[in-house]
């Protein structure tokens, strides 16, 4: 049984770059933005194997794969157009002469893409303040939470706290 409100997302690096889908989906909410790779716990699932199951799932990468796996932060995210959502945010590297599968997702298209170019992608304003913490001027090795709340696509105001 899927939990619509719990869902995961992972930042993959492999050298300078970072593992996005682009979500093609008719209908999805997050249609042509980018997002990391992720989705929705089903039941009995853990954080890590929720996330683990769709990083399979999506782009055909197992465990054994990656590199500093790690749980880094809880975000909230609240929207006048759909249900809040808890985000539990991992990342992971993986070997610079890993090439994904052809054709491993049916959910959007997988691409690598320059750490220098993510805050330029289609992405929730919210997910810039996240690659901050995750990569950029802020980065830190602790957890993080952000709270996140969207009136339609504009983010009208954000918390986050880092430990």
């Amino acid at each position: 049984m899927r939990i619509e409100n719990l869902t995961t997302l992972i930042y993959i690096t492999r050298g300078s770059g970072c593992l996005f889908i682009r979500k093609t989906r008719k209908g999805d909410m997050n249609l042509d933005k980018y997002l990391g790779i992720g989705g929705h716990f089903e039941s009995d699932e853990s954080p890590e194997e929720c996330v683990l199951r769709e990083l399979y799932e999506e782009a055909q990468i197992t465990s054994g794969s990656l590199e500093d796996f790690r749980y880094r932060g809880l975000i909230t995210f609240i929207s006048s157009e759909y249900p809040t959502e808890y985000m539990h945010v991992f990342t992971a590297s993986l070997p610079t002469d890993f090439e994904l599968p052809e054709n491993a997702c049916d959910e959007g298209e997988l691409c690598w893409v320059p750490l220098a170019e993510i805050n330029d992608l289609p992405v929730w304003e919210g997910d810039k303040i996240m690659f901050d913490h995750l990569f950029g001027d802020k980065k830190t090795s602790g957890f993080f939470t952000m709270k996140f709340r969207y009136e339609g696509d504009r983010l009208a105001e954000h918390e986050e706290r880092c430990w």
